[in-house]
């Protein structure tokens, strides 16, 4: 199983990225030198939103969308 989660940063950024074990990389993303370059700087980071996808191919297209929205759109997402 893939996912696809939105993480909300300290500066209440957002920070979209896949992964097949989210609580192992949401911990990456908070602890160590395994997360993104941009949440490094901008921990404590909090996921608002994740979806399931059955390959990894699915769940790339899903990211690539979600990247695409504006910040008033990704807002809504998380809120449905």
């Amino acid at each position: 199983m893939w996912y696809v989660y939105i993480l909300e940063c300290s500066d209440k950024t957002f920070y979209t990225g896949v992964t097949t074990d989210l609580e192992r990389r949401v911990g990456e993303h908070n602890g160590s030198k395994l997360g993104a370059k941009y949440t490094r700087v901008r921990r404590p980071v909090e996921v608002v939103y994740s979806s399931k996808f059955k390959t990894r191919s699915e769940s790339q297209i899903e990211e690539c969308r979600i990247k695409q929205l504006t910040r008033v759109m990704k807002k809504r997402l998380i809120l449905k």
